[in-house]
């Protein structure tokens, strides 16, 4: 058996592992997705939110959280990290009309989403604190419907269901796709205690949790998985409410799209270094979560290794098949080698993309969302054939930049 073929293989085995085991995961715990513990006590809850030239959003987002129906939020602390567009004056003209709302102003700007959160939860002395970016709109109910889950003493943090709120260009709609799947798997990974981010469209924790692990690391690209690492090495939980939404802006073209995957991508390297010597060991972090984490980056790259090589090989072969044949003026083909048969790598090829397309319509069902009957199956056929497949390329391209130390928030 050729090398490539036990590749592919193994690469098949990986896929049919995770995708089964999101099934498995999903249908005993199917009728419990949408549970919604109700809150024993009104937690104080604090909002920090860090905004560096958002003039545009900014408005729209203090706004959000203003209007949230959750009784329990004292304060909304917007950190201006030394915007040098409008933003400033946005915010102020908030904090001078409504008491919640509490203007801080960073010494310098600090460069880094994370750098500006820290500063915020400074301020902070309610029993939770939560963070929302300042190009993201929560729902009404969305705290609300998040801080029953604060009930168990060991969850130190919840994230809601994240959205995309245009769906306008093309890149928008693919990415819609990718953040309803996302937001379900996430929820099939609290079943097992495996969450791995909390996202920074909206994420709540504890506030005595979060002063205990020292915050967010300034250090890392993707704060927010950085964070939920920690907190599940010190032996906590993450949890999640489907039943909370957010809606977020996304990049809207691919060039914005691709730099901002390639920070994410790094953020997590980082992380997947400074945590390393968790693997297969320290609870679900190195067990399941750092495991689960490389084995799907690991899926992207050797997919993309054997579909450039299938590729290359297939063009190769029938340029000098036919260079050849026309030069020695043999015939080029016959029925005899018409081959109608399906080999058993194309057998799994095949049979992962239906699965694929089989999770990706439970995911859009459970997302409940509107335009869901609508969803355009050219969009999800690219979503599954050609965008996924970028993911190889960004991953290989994080790698490079990584190890040459060439990125920035």
């Amino acid at each position: 058996m050729e090398i490539l073929t036990i590749i592919y293989l193994s690469y098949s085995f990986i896929a049919f592992y995770f995708l089964f085991f999101f099934i498995l995961v999903y249908i005993p715990n199917r009728k419990k997705i949408f549970f919604l513990p109700k809150p024993k006590k009104e937690y104080s809850l604090s909002i920090v939110i860090p905004c560096y030239n958002k003039e545009k959003t900014i408005k729209r987002t203090i706004q959000s959280v203003l209007n949230s129906d959750y009784k329990g939020l004292k304060k909304i602390i917007v950190v201006d990290d030394c915007s040098t567009d409008n933003s400033g004056n946005i915010i102020k003209k908030f904090a001078e009309k409504n008491p919640k709302v509490i203007l801080v102003k960073t010494p310098k700007n600090t460069g880094k989403a994370s750098g500006a959160k820290n500063y915020g939860a400074r301020f902070v002395d309610t029993e939770l604190i939560g963070f929302v970016d300042a190009d993201s709109y929560p729902e009404k109910d969305a705290i609300k419907k998040m801080i029953g889950f604060f009930n168990d003493k060991k969850t130190a943090g919840v994230t809601p269901k994240i959205l995309v709120e245009k769906k306008e260009k093309f890149m928008e709609k693919l990415q819609s796709i990718e953040y309803k799947i996302i937001a379900f798997t996430r929820k099939l990974l609290g079943f097992v205690d495996a969450i791995y981010v909390t996202p920074g469209p909206l994420a709540i924790y504890r506030r005595e949790i979060f002063n205990k692990i020292k915050g967010f690391d300034e250090n890392n690209l993707t704060e927010d998985i950085e964070i939920t690492w920690r907190i599940i090495a010190e032996g906590y939980k993450v949890q999640m409410s489907i039943n909370s939404e957010v809606l977020t802006t996304v990049p809207e073209n691919f060039k914005d799209w691709f730099n901002q995957r390639i920070r994410w991508n790094i953020g997590g390297i980082q992380t997947i270094n400074k945590y390393k010597k968790s693997f297969l060991k320290l609870g679900m972090l190195g067990s399941f979560i750092l495991p689960f984490f490389i084995s799907s980056w690991l899926i992207g790259l050797f997919g993309l290794i054997v579909l450039s090589y299938r590729i290359t090989r297939e063009i190769l072969y029938r340029y000098f098949l036919t260079f050849y044949s026309v030069k020695a003026q043999a015939t080029l083909l016959t029925f005899k080698d018409i081959n109608l048969s399906i080999n058993v790598l194309t057998f799994f090829g095949l049979s992962i993309f239906i699965l694929s397309i089989f999770f990706t319509a439970i995911s859009l069902k459970y997302s409940k969302e509107k335009e869901f009957k609508k969803q355009n199956i050219f969009s999800i056929l690219v979503y599954l054939s050609v965008y996924l497949l970028t993911y190889p390329i960004i991953l290989t391209a994080s790698i490079y930049k990584y190890f040459k130390g060439r990125y920035s928030w």
